[in-house]
């Protein structure tokens, strides 16, 4: 299945799972802790409101190529379902954007961009 024959909730769907998979990965291979302790690292990166903000300091920073921002907007407008209940909508849209985004790059198979993606935010987190 091509990107372009996914919606953006289907984007964020697999988008969630590839960041997910990044942040623990990362948590495991640096010892960052154990149980709870890790979780609550993981939450650190994977909340929407820590989505939503990775998102807009790349997006201040012009770090989003074109078809990024496209896939970002198909995932944000993608109202298919609502918010939790402890997020805004607005962060909820913006945390599914920006998995959209890495559901697309992963569909592609662009990895490398993936790991670029997850540079930055893990330089903004740990800087």
């Amino acid at each position: 299945m091509s990107s372009a024959d996914c919606s953006g909730r289907t984007l964020a769907f697999l988008g969630d799972a590839v960041w997910s998979y990044i942040v623990r990965r990362h948590l495991v291979e640096t010892g960052q802790g154990h149980g709870k302790n890790l979780q609550k690292k993981a939450v650190s990166y994977e909340s929407a409101k820590a989505q939503a903000e990775f998102y807009r300091v790349l997006h201040e920073e012009g770090f989003f190529r074109e078809e990024e921002e496209e896939v970002f907007r198909r995932g944000r407008n993608d109202h298919s379902s609502g918010a939790p209940h402890n997020t805004s909508v607005q962060i909820y849209r913006y945390s599914t954007g920006f998995e959209a985004v890495l559901g697309y790059l992963q569909l592609e198979q662009n990895w490398e961009r993936i790991e670029e993606i997850w540079d930055k935010v893990k330089t903004m987190k740990e800087g």
